[in-house]
């Protein structure tokens, strides 16, 4: 649209182009569509990778990783409400003690994940697998992307970005796969985490130790003092035993 006014001076007409202002961003958005994971063993998997990078990166703010939150990046997709955020996801290189509901593109200088990990089941492994996959690879350009089925523990597969796609990675001898971006293996795990009995997807460092969650953590080191209360106290009771032979011989320390 135009305005013609007319200058003093001259008396003829002068185009004046209306100012162009860009379309602000969605504002109205949500971030909880009220569905829970798929199941118990699927939360505690997210939680496992969350609390996994947070205490292998300890002391270091220029991270984020979440779970189950949504990952808003472009208007359309706002509007529609049709896109889910990934089960696991890590940002690298940003302001990792900024608060966020979300993970909203346009508000983090158009940074996406650089690690997403989609948690199959049946009625979402299609989606993650085709339509999420696609969005992954072509509008994210996701440098890692990785899947798995808790409930399947031959399950694990992982792409990595190169040039115009995705290249399907290859396990190693474990059945592991290297993440790139953070430096850890992903491979699989038998035990028992919050009471349930899986094989668990799981971190480990180049040197293929587990990265132990903070309880793992705990629970050794309860064991190191319950170990360490355990020698003083034998010690102790090897001191009373050499002091009770001593005074059967007619020795006493106390008055050495």
């Amino acid at each position: 649209m135009t305005k013609a006014e007319l200058t003093p001076e001259l008396q003829t007409p002068m185009v004046v182009e209306d100012e162009w202002t860009p379309p602000m961003p969605p504002t109205d958005l949500i971030f909880d569509d009220g569905e829970p994971l798929e199941s118990n063993r699927h939360r505690i998997a997210m939680n496992v990778l969350i609390a996994a990078v947070h205490e292998a990166f300890a002391g270091r703010q220029d991270y984020f990783t979440g779970g189950n939150m949504f990952v808003y990046f472009n208007s359309e997709q706002a509007r529609n409400r049709d896109f889910k955020g990934p089960d696991f996801f890590v940002a690298l290189n940003v302001d990792g003690i900024k608060e966020r509901q979300g993970w909203v593109i346009w508000e983090e200088e158009g940074r996406y994940p650089n690690v997403i990990v989609e948690l199959l089941s049946p009625s979402t492994a299609r989606e993650d697998l085709g339509h999420k996959k696609d969005v992954y690879e072509q509008t994210f350009r996701l440098p890692e992307y990785f899947v798995y089925d808790p409930f399947a523990p031959d399950s694990l597969r992982g792409w990595r970005l190169t040039g115009p796609g995705y290249e399907e990675l290859t396990k190693d001898d474990r059945g592991w796969l290297w993440c790139n971006s953070l430096g850890f293996w992903l491979g699989t795990w038998e035990g028992t985490l919050q009471q349930e009995t899986a094989t668990w997807l799981r971190f480990f460092d180049a040197d293929g130790n587990l990265i132990l969650l903070p309880e793992e953590l705990a629970k050794i080191e309860r064991q190191r003092a319950e170990d360490e209360r355990q020698r003083a106290e034998e010690a102790l009771s090897e001191l009373e035993a050499l002091k009770a032979r001593l005074r059967e011989k007619g020795i006493d320390l106390e008055s050495l």
